[in-house]
């Protein structure tokens, strides 16, 4: 962060900055790890819940995306308050095995991540200008990799990119939803009133929270709050707490508007005769002959900002793990060129793309626990929060969304497996 904005945190710790301007300092943290919730993989799964099911599972995005502000907001307040991340938290309080193999599993849940990313990226590349699939990653790595350099010269650099990445992606939704305007009135009843036609529906459920609550995310968020304006006292910590606490709230229920809008295009436009369609590149090739070539267009820029902008975020989240679990530093060359690998390897095989993206979120299913659960534990221990302990409701809230997730990831987990769950709702 530069001399300049950390000299108006410090301005706005001792009363001298107010209003809207007090916020500015601290604001980038959400927004960066808000790029998780907006992420290729929830552009396939809340296309496939609109298309199949209109209106009717918009309620799942709403609880999703509540959920997620819970824990970003956790992990921020771990960073703030102890000015260390969960990853070094973890590596302090746990025994040498365990640590180890949260280390491995949270490396493979990064690479997981990763890797639908810049699969993500690359497809839109390649149905936006015709290019070969292996390119379309080519240019993906370069794009990414030039913006993950901006973080050499400092913390506003590249979050100001990584904002405009999701400005880019919210005005993409916006201009969406005026070229198919959804029916506001099906739509309000679909996000206020549960329901689940079938256990295909409920399938589709798991599968978007499952993929919501983002293990390097977690990671990220306590990272990112470590070096910022420095606080000496309890009164100053909430302050920067509770301008932490209204961050998340703004970008994740950005994120979330940009889910619902996602499920609302699809519901609008292929749900009456197209709901079938469940992959991105059916979704871009149906857009245009129905809306026009300029909602196709818009869908592919908003895929684009998101393939690049979560690619960076994941390779930030893999070098604050491997650096804060093992103390190794490596460079940014190497952090990148293994979080992308998998991508080359799944091209290069002649793997299906989309086949390899579930398998991706099968993993993150798997090794989501070990962040939450840790987060948990630190989160609600004196010793490491001192007064800022989770409060009782609080706890309360935080272990029954740990239960809800893990329960569902676990459904997730299964049906991904290929087990028929002997479920069904109405």
């Amino acid at each position: 962060m530069s001399d300049r904005t950390a000299a108006a945190g410090r301005d706005v710790l001792e009363g001298r900055r107010r209003g809207l301007r007090a916020l500015l300092p601290f604001a980038g943290p959400a927004v960066i790890a808000s790029i998780a919730y907006m992420d290729p993989g929830n552009f396939a799964t809340n296309i496939q819940a609109g298309a199949r099911y209109g209106y009717s599972l918009l309620w799942v995005v709403v609880l999703a995306n509540v959920v997620a502000m819970l824990f970003q907001s956790l992990s921020a307040k771990l960073g703030i308050v102890t000015g260390m991340s969960l990853a070094a938290h973890s590596r302090a309080r746990f025994p040498r095995r365990t640590r180890i193999a949260m280390w491995a599993a949270s490396e493979l849940a990064a690479m997981a991540t990763d890797l639908a990313e810049f699969l993500g990226g690359a497809i839109g590349l390649t149905l936006l200008l015709g290019i070969h699939l292996m390119t379309g990653l080519v240019i993906t790595a370069v794009i990414t990799y030039g913006v993950l350099l901006l973080g050499s010269r400092g913390f506003r650099p590249l979050e100001v990119v990584v904002a405009s990445f999701v400005a880019v992606i919210g005005a993409c939704y916006a201009i969406e939803m005026v070229i198919a305007p959804p029916a506001w009135r099906d739509a309000l009843h679909g996000a206020v009133t549960p329901h689940l036609a079938d256990a295909g529906a409920l399938s589709l459920a798991v599968a978007i929270i499952g993929a919501t609550v983002m293990p390097h995310a977690i990671y990220l968020h306590s990272a990112l709050m470590q070096d910022r304006v420095a606080t000496h006292t309890d009164g100053e910590r909430r302050r920067v707490l509770r301008f932490s606490n209204i961050e998340v709230l703004c970008a994740l229920g950005l994120a979330g508007l940009v889910n619902m809008a996602m499920v609302a295009m699809a519901a609008t436009t292929f749900h009456p005769g197209h709901a079938d369609v469940a992959e991105l590149e059916t979704a871009y090739r149906t857009l245009a002959p129905l809306l026009g070539a300029a909602a196709g267009f818009v869908f592919m820029a908003s895929l684009l900002a998101s393939g690049f902008s979560s690619s960076v975020v994941a390779t930030m989240a893999g070098q604050t793990i491997m650096q804060d679990f093992l103390h190794i530093k490596t460079p940014l060359w190497l952090r990148r060129l293994v979080t992308m690998a998998p991508a080359f390897v799944v091209v290069g095989l002649g793997m299906d793309a989309t086949d390899s993206l579930v398998a991706s979120q099968m993993v993150l299913s798997i090794t989501l626990p070990v962040p939450m659960i840790a987060l948990l534990i630190l989160t609600n221990d004196p010793k490491v929060m001192g007064a800022f302990v989770n409060g009782r409701m609080l706890k309360v809230m935080a272990v029954a969304a740990t239960v809800l997730v893990l329960g569902l990831n676990v459904l997730l987990l299964l049906s991904t497996l290929g087990i028929e769950l002997p479920l069904s709702a109405g």
